[in-house]
């Protein structure tokens, strides 16, 4: 089932997420495959759980969009572990529909999270996977891509965020 993606201003999307801490009940199955579904119907490469309205630490993503089954990577309670490095580039965020900027984050990273199963995984990221993984650990730590840039930049897009949601251009929540 495609769920709808939830828009900034949106409250949910800055808030911490909770743990999971049940497994093989297929509550955590169905969520994963929605959120695959959904990503792949808004043209994502990534997508957290807040972004479909549920406060979970669960995040996919899949650089090649639906193209290759074996890019296709679930972040159930993922920590950052190590990080090196530095890129500057663009960014967007589903939830932020037609907003890309300029982000610094970390070159490379490790993430250690669980499966669907609730087994341990260890992902290890350079470059674009690197930024998706972070990018989306920072959701579901309640923190959005705009806090990662200049504080004119951020502000430049809620100001219009809040033009477009008073001319009712924008569906907020």
């Amino acid at each position: 089932m495609v769920r709808e993606i939830v828009l900034y201003p949106d409250e949910r999307l800055e808030t911490n997420c909770a743990p999971v801490d049940q497994f093989n009940n297929g509550d955590v199955d169905a969520l994963v495959a929605e959120m695959f579904e959904s990503m792949y119907f808004h043209s994502g490469v990534g997508l957290a759980a807040p972004q479909i309205g549920v406060l979970k630490r669960v995040a996919v993503i899949d650089l090649s969009s639906g193209r290759d089954p074996a890019q296709k990577i679930v972040l159930i309670n993922p920590v950052i572990t190590d990080t090196q490095g530095t890129q500057h580039g663009e960014e967007g965020c589903l939830s932020f529909p037609g907003f890309v900027e300029q982000v610094t984050r970390s070159k490379s990273v490790v993430v250690d999270a669980v499966d669907p199963a609730g087994a341990a995984v260890r992902f290890q990221g350079s470059d674009l996977l690197a930024r998706a993984m972070q990018h989306e650990i920072d959701h579901l730590n309640g923190i959005l891509f705009i806090w990662r840039m200049s504080s004119l930049k951020r502000e430049l897009i809620r100001r219009k965020i809040r033009k477009m949601i008073h001319a009712g251009d924008w569906k907020s929540a």
